[in-house]
């Protein structure tokens, strides 16, 4: 939203709300590269002005799209061992980030270097999912890497190879990736 404060509820919250499935509509029937901000503001209802008003133009309302997409719906998936679901978790977050929607939202975040908040607000998202993964095996008795690791051992390369390739991306990489992170000192 390039530095602006961003008001919650009543009006502002509905034109955002509009905005936002405006460019979920829009994406859905057209290529992300074919969008502008007077046709999302025409299909949202409301003027350019008001758009570029808020976020400042078109790559920082993609980026805050991504990011409220990016958001995780719920805890993950609890298989009873930290293996599991250290598993469960990379192969589906794999998955997800290198779909090609995925990767549109990666770029949208990322690509808005006018804020970095929505970058940081994601990786909060990977953090807390780990942390869920964490404290449960904590409760079973198991332990685990410190969540810093696991984004270093887990996160990392998937999106490394997401960006760069080089290798391809199944759940028999996510596998090995987790056992190196728990098999790490």
């Amino acid at each position: 939203m390039s530095g602006k404060e961003r008001r919650f509820g009543g009006r502002s919250a509905r034109i955002q709300a509009s905005v936002h499935q405006a460019v979920e509509a829009l994406t859905s029937e057209m290529d992300r590269d074919e969008l502008t901000v007077p046709l999302i503001a025409a299909r949202a209802g409301v003027t350019p002005s008001t758009i570029y008003r808020r976020w400042g133009g078109l790559s920082e309302l993609m980026a805050d799209v991504a990011v409220k997409r990016l958001r995780p719906i719920g805890s993950p998936l609890d298989t009873g061992t930290l293996t599991g679901d250290l598993e469960a978790w990379s192969e589906q977050f794999m998955e997800e980030m290198s779909s090609d929607v995925g990767r549109a939202m990666i770029r949208d975040v990322c690509g808005d270097a006018s804020n970095a908040a929505n970058a940081c607000t994601c990786c909060g998202y990977t953090i807390d999912q780990l942390t869920t993964i964490s404290v449960r095996a904590a409760d079973r008795g198991e332990t685990a890497p410190p969540v810093n690791d696991l984004i270093d051992l887990i996160v990392a390369p998937i999106m490394y190879r997401i960006l760069y390739g080089g290798v391809a991306l199944t759940s028999t990489y996510c596998k090995m990736l987790v056992a190196r992170a728990l098999a790490a000192p």
